[in-house]
C-alpha cells in the first residue's frame, strides 16, 4: 500500500499553524479592485482563518486532523472552565 500524499495545490495556498489552525489569503483579492470599496480592499490584506465547514475537505485533502477557530475557542473555553473548578 502506498503512502497517502498531501494535496500540493492546497499546501501552496494555506499555512497551517503549530496548533493546527488553517490560514489563507482572501479570495478575489489579487486584481479588479477598482470597483470595490476601500474598506473591502483593506479587508483583503488580513489573512482569513478556515471555518468548521471547510475543515472536512481540508482534512481529506491533506490526510491529517486540523482545527478551525471555533474548535480552538471551544477547547480554550473548556480548558479555562476546568482550571476554575
Amino acid at each position: 500500500m502506498h503512502k497517502p500524499k498531501s494535496h500540493k495545490g492546497l499546501l501552496k495556498r494555506i499555512k497551517i499553524s503549530k496548533t493546527g489552525l488553517v490560514r489563507f489569503g482572501a479570495p478575489a483579492s489579487r486584481h479588479l479592485k477598482s470597483n470595490k470599496s476601500g474598506t473591502t480592499v483593506q479587508s483583503y490584506r488580513k489573512k482569513k482563518y478556515a471555518t468548521n465547514g471547510d475543515m472536512g475537505g481540508y482534512e481529506r485533502l491533506l490526510g491529517r486532523t486540523l482545527r478551525s477557530r471555533e474548535m480552538k475557542a471551544a477547547v480554550d473555553a473548556a480548558r479555562t472552565e476546568a482550571t476554575k473548578a
